[in-house]
């Protein structure tokens, strides 16, 4: 083993790099209907590398009033201590916002409360013929809920602790190029806010990046690989189509910004959609600038509230199904970032209608044409 790879900080769940905030706004103008946020961490001393299409795996801590309620429903006053899972002792008010989920309810919690209040109907849920019932129930919910709906379930601290899941990493696509940004990590993150059974809601991580860091906030963090979603070699021409709605721009901004630092040879097609051209064009002026210079070939919107019918990226495909299925031919990449239930279903479905109708192919040859690309690494996804 070489001295540099042995030398090379192993940065991972157990041992992440704790970076800080260096710069945060907002992408959203007023207005918006949801706010999506670019965040800009500072990886100092580090010695951390990533590629455009690498994740960066962030470690959040719960929001302190969710957890207070929790305190306050099961008559802890927060300072009685509690196991930690990496040996010693913390408070149970700790505990409950760095080191579990309180957001997430599973049957081992559901069964547990619901035997300590004697209910029934709660129990029968956990069986496995009321998986779906269970899932209704649960939709929106967190561990406040279920333990107000319950409030003779009391725990002692650790037995509570100990009934609830560690408190997971959240992954987002990475949104910058250490060529052009050195010693720092960018991330365009939609700030995940809703109401539920009456109460309002946040996503974990993202309200922890909006709502409860500054620069002197630890994160903890490390990289996690995208092996599968590469940009070609510099020097080659292979052509390059990314569709990326919403915050699935993020790996195509970092695309864009290593294409213009390393002098790429090939054409290079975006696709970006949202809700409005005036509230939500997230990096506007920095694709005009890549169009302008020829990092970037061609930009085609789709800003689904701008007209009365709605219009999203997949349309835009459709649109210039010609143009599209020639860059095919030429051998072009096709990349697709962001929402896999709808918006990735959309894509493919209208990649393949352009496959049948400019090619002239047969449903049979159309779906060996889609798993050719597959195969030959053509069709590249980061979808969640």
């Amino acid at each position: 083993m070489s001295t540099a790879a042995t030398n090379k900080p192993a940065y991972n769940v157990k041992n992440p790099f704790i970076a800080r905030l260096k710069r945060a706004y907002d992408l959203t103008g007023p207005g918006a209907s949801k706010n999506t946020r670019h965040y800009e961490i500072d990886l100092t001393g580090s010695g951390m590398e990533f590629l455009p299409g690498d994740s960066l795996a962030v470690l959040p801590t719960n929001d302190p009033a969710l957890v207070d309620l929790i305190l306050q429903v099961q008559g802890f006053s927060g300072a009685e201590t509690v196991p930690h899972p990496k040996g010693g002792e913390t408070t149970v008010r700790q505990a409950l916002i760095e080191i579990y989920s309180v957001t997430e309810v599973d049957s081992k919690i559901l069964k547990a409360v619901a035997e300590k209040a004697g209910n029934s109907e709660l129990l029968s849920l956990t069986t496995p013929e009321r998986k779906e019932d269970l899932k209704n129930y649960l939709w929106g919910s967190d561990v406040l809920d279920i333990l107000q709906e319950n409030p003779t379930a009391k725990f002692e601290p650790a037995e509570l602790t100990g009934l609830l899941r560690k408190l997971n990493i959240r992954l987002y696509s990475i949104s910058s190029s250490l060529a052009a940004n050195p010693e720092q990590v960018h991330l365009t993150v939609a700030t995940v806010r809703y109401e539920s059974h009456g109460r309002m809601r946040g996503g974990v991580c993202s309200t922890f990046l909006a709502d409860r860091i500054d620069e002197s906030t630890p994160l903890p963090t490390f990289i996690k690989s995208g092996a599968g979603f590469r940009l070609p070699a510099p020097e080659d021409e292979t052509p390059i189509i990314m569709v990326g709605p919403g915050t699935g721009i993020a790996p195509f901004r970092s695309f864009l910004q290593e294409r213009q630092a390393t002098g790429a040879k090939g054409k290079a097609w975006l696709f970006f959609g949202e809700i409005n051209r005036a509230t939500c064009f997230f990096y506007e002026s920095e694709f005009e600038a890549y169009l302008a210079d020829g990092t970037l070939t061609r930009l085609d919107t789709a800003f689904s509230r701008d007209q009365v019918q709605k219009l999203y990226v997949q349309h835009k495909m459709l649109e210039q199904g010609k143009e599209l299925f020639a860059w095919l031919e030429q051998g072009a990449i096709f990349y697709v970032c962001g929402d896999a239930a709808r918006m990735a279903v959309d894509v493919d479905n209208a990649l393949r209608e352009i496959v049948a109708t400019e090619g002239g192919k047969s449903p049979e040859e159309v779906n060996a044409y889609m798993d050719n690309l597959k195969a030959s690494k053509r069709y590249r996804r980061d979808v969640y």
